[in-house]
């Protein structure tokens, strides 16, 4: 029951979370031991309210799951897990995370309240609204770098929080785009309210405004001041390559499960992306 309980949680989708860190990074913190230890906080924190959420949309959604060749064998839907056990679990872990939130930053827990409120509306909502849905994911990644930077209190950047939001935009249009070219491809019911055409279209729109508004960003006053010197500039054909990737494995890999989990298993995207924080450490650090 455990095991049920804890697969849940999705533990894989808890990789969304790092967004809690980049505010460490562009803050020139990560090498502050306090700062660390406070972003490891919240990071959990969001990790256990992120899966409560999981827990609350699997109860929600039993009967769907039930008749779904894949989603039939989650622990609630397949009966590994009952599904008052998992709603008590929720009713006792969300009012303990967002206390021991308000004991780490009062603000932090106000966002992260913010963020259970925004996917409880997902939920029971939002996600049947075509293109609302994946402005509240976006919503959702917004939230999460806005609650690393309060926590080690450094003033949220608007060209940090634009970024994450086109890059959010990006990658949440490209799953539905990629959902709707699936065999059997009305696995969500509001993909029958989106066209291939349209979505083919705002893809490569926000690829582009994601690109040149990280690339502002890199030659921006804010910069200047920030950064002094630092030729931030030298770290963006990582974000173009990735962006590039993305698209390829949207396009090209229809009979993957879903084009964001399959980032996570490119070797191309990964190594750009591990190689982008090298190099945007190293300019941010060093120079």
């Amino acid at each position: 029951m455990f095991l049920g309980l804890l697969k849940t949680l999705r533990p894989k989708q808890w990789i969304k979370n790092a967004f809690v860190g980049v505010p460490l990074l562009f803050g020139q913190k990560l090498l502050d031991l306090d700062a660390l230890w406070r972003v490891a906080a919240a990071f959990a924190l969001f990790c256990l309210v992120s899966g409560c959420v999981y827990v609350i949309n699997d109860i929600v959604d039993v009967e769907k799951d039930r008749a779904h060749p894949k989603k039939k064998h989650r622990p609630i839907p397949s009966g590994k897990l009952p599904p008052t056990i998992a709603r008590n679990f929720t009713i006792l872990a969300v009012p303990l995370a967002l206390g021991a939130a308000f004991a780490l930053e009062p603000w932090y827990a106000a966002t992260l309240g913010g963020y259970f409120a925004l996917n409880i509306g997902y939920c029971f909502y939002t996600k049947n609204l075509p293109y609302l849905d994946v402005l509240s994911i976006a919503a959702g990644f917004v939230l999460r770098v806005l609650s690393g930077a309060l926590v080690i209190s450094v003033a949220p950047s608007a060209w940090l929080l634009s970024c994450t939001a086109l890059l959010a935009m990006f990658l949440g249009f490209g799953k539905r785009a990629h959902e709707l070219t699936q065999s059997g491809s009305k696995t969500r019911s509001v993909l029958e309210h989106y066209s291939a055409d349209a979505l083919r279209w705002i893809l490569h729109t926000l690829a582009l405004l994601t690109a040149v508004v990280y690339g502002l960003y890199t030659q921006s006053s804010h910069v200047a001041q920030t950064f002094g010197d630092a030729p931030l500039i030298y770290t963006l054909p990582f974000p173009i390559i990735g962006i590039l990737r993305f698209i390829h494995l949207v396009t090209a890999r229809p009979d993957a499960e879903s084009p964001t989990e399959e980032m996570l298993r490119d070797w191309v995207f990964m190594g750009n992306f591990a190689i982008w924080l090298l190099v945007t450490g190293f300019v941010l650090y060093f120079l």
